[in-house]
């Protein structure tokens, strides 16, 4: 054990026990000049002057049992008496340690250091470190133990630390430092709509959301951070001018908890425990739920919690899309509801030959059998007559997607629609190509079906921050809205959705999907739907088809919502 002593305190210390050899620091020979007892009593000087240093011979050999010993206590003392000096000298690199050592007082906040070293093996000695972190009227006992190895400097072979952030803390990388200070964002108390807490132990699919919550509301919502001793990362590599933090920053000690501000949320409490029911054990199921005449989530749920598949997912949609691609052609007048439409077996367009499900076709169907099928070449055939830009532009002008400015109040994707060419806009038709979608997205779409206009979905209101929610350039006509939910309602009532809509009735509308994906034996399989007010829409990554496995889940939360 080394007693504290101040930095230019000259006075008779203890001796320091390491390995069983003591090491007392002679009176008036500063750092540096030690007299050993034990099984070697050998006296060394290591202040030797430079021009005497000069003279001999650079040593070589391994390292004695009193240069381990007498360089670690050397070490040891100076920094537990605060002199960053004289410890930086016993190392082999004095400027990197002392510029560490210093931050560890001043920066970490690191006082009443005590080192108590241990039994040296092969130049590497072990030590502990008790300490106090302090932070203005906050403090906390500091444990931890730490290690540091003798070697023989370059140039003149004398014993010297070999210096590594690892030796003043473990969890140090050289270039990291530590740091005492509040906690970042501070903590974040969500409510649900009616101002209930809402936890993870109560909503399991949540976490990321929370977690989200806290970073976009943190510094807004009224709380304050706690106090931490963390390590802070240092920077390594460099990509053009900007260089790459070495990792995520580490708490070490957290001195106080902070005080959480709350943040209202849109969900409903009894619709949130049913969407994680729904989807709880099926680990690629993700589902959302909207109010379609605000846009405001009412629910929102992950069988896997590890990511928010429902927010922030970007998988090709299958033939969901179609609800898009179906306002276009009706729009453009290329498709009518009752007008007999082509539905062959193959169509091929840019090189690519494409089919229905099974192979199958209408002879003689009208537009709105297509769509309750789920005709692939339905709308396949019509490409020919397209822009390459006219599928971007719709979703973008009517569905309020693909433009990357939702502020939803949490981390999202907002869709994909890229101006595509050839064989891959054809496909982006029935929702494949580059096109990409998540649930959030997909019950958007079918919420402004519902509604009439697009309202961007949020689960904080704007009034909380004042911030500016996306809005689309346009709505469609009346005529083509008619027909669009014309084509939802039979869809849901007579075609691939009906199955899984049999028994929600109401005003309801419906559209399966399924999405191919490379090097994966099922599709992922999708659903998107309203009833009411209350707008849906789930997938279920290597489902299947979207009416047998997205469909079931969508439409026991819409029965839910009434």
């Amino acid at each position: 054990m080394v007693s504290r002593r101040g930095a230019g305190e000259r006075r008779r210390t203890k001796p320091a026990v390491i390995g069983g050899v003591a090491a007392v620091l002679v009176a008036g020979a500063g750092f540096g000049a030690y007299a050993v007892y034990g099984g070697e009593a050998e006296a060394e000087d290591t202040a030797r002057t430079k021009s005497a240093a000069a003279q001999e011979k650079v040593k070589t050999g391994p390292l004695t049992a009193t240069e381990v010993t007498g360089t670690a206590e050397r070490f040891l003392t100076a920094w537990q008496q605060g002199d960053v000096t004289a410890a930086a000298d016993a190392t082999d690199d004095a400027e990197a340690a002392k510029a560490l050592l210093t931050g560890y007082a001043k920066d970490a906040r690191i006082k009443d250091v005590t080192l108590t070293a241990g039994t040296p093996a092969e130049g590497k000695v072990p030590f502990s470190v008790k300490a106090t972190v302090a932070y203005e009227k906050t403090s906390k006992p500091l444990t931890y133990d730490s290690a540091l190895t003798v070697v023989r400097r370059d140039g003149d072979g004398e014993p010297r630390v070999d210096w590594h952030a690892a030796v003043v803390h473990p969890e140090l990388k050289d270039g990291d430092k530590l740091v005492t200070g509040k906690a970042g964002d501070p903590p974040v108390k969500a409510l649900d709509r009616d101002g209930d807490e809402l936890t993870t132990d109560t909503y399991p699919s949540l976490g990321t959301v929370l977690d989200s919550l806290r970073e976009k509301y943190g510094d807004k919502a009224g709380g304050s951070p706690g106090i931490e001793l963390r390590v802070v990362r240092g920077d390594e590599g460099e990509e053009g001018d900007k260089k790459e933090k070495a990792g995520a920053d580490k708490t070490l000690l957290e001195l106080s908890k902070g005080t959480p501000g709350t943040v209202k949320t849109t969900l409903d409490p009894a619709l949130q425990a049913a969407a994680e029911k729904q989807v709880d054990g099926k680990k690629q199921a993700s589902v959302v739920l909207l109010r379609a005449s605000t846009g405001e989530i009412l629910a929102a749920a992950n069988g896997g919690h590890g990511f928010n598949t429902a927010f922030q997912g970007s998988l090709a949609p299958g033939s969901t899309m179609k609800v898009i691609t179906a306002s276009m052609l009706l729009e453009k007048d290329l498709a009518s509801v009752n007008e007999q439409h082509p539905c062959p077996k193959y169509f091929t367009y840019g090189g690519w030959k494409f089919q229905n499900d099974d192979e199958f076709e209408i002879k003689d169907g009208t537009f709105k059998a297509s769509f309750a099928r789920s005709c692939n070449t339905a709308f396949i055939s019509q490409a020919p007559e397209l822009k390459d830009d006219d599928l971007t532009k719709q979703a973008k002008e009517v569905f309020g997607l693909s433009m990357d400015n939702w502020s939803v109040g949490v981390s999202t994707f907002d869709g994909r629609v890229p101006v595509q060419s050839q064989a891959q806009m054809a496909a982006s038709l029935i929702g494949q190509g580059g096109v990409r979608m998540n649930p959030l997205n997909m019950a958007s779409v079918s919420a402004t079906v519902k509604s009439g206009s697009f309202h961007q979905p949020y689960l904080v209101a704007p009034s909380v921050d004042g911030r500016k929610l996306a809005t689309a350039s346009r709505t469609m006509s009346g005529a083509t809205l008619g027909a669009l939910r014309e084509l939802m309602s039979y869809t849901a009532a007579a075609g691939t959705a009906a199955e899984a809509m049999a028994g929600v009735g109401g005003d309801m509308g419906a559209k399966t999907g399924s999405a191919e994906v490379d090097g994966q034996e099922k599709p992922n399989g999708w659903f998107t739907a309203y009833r009411g007010d209350v707008a849906a829409a789930g997938v279920v990554q290597q489902g299947g088809h979207g009416g047998e496995t997205a469909g079931p889940i969508v439409a026991a939360l819409l029965k839910q919502a009434g």
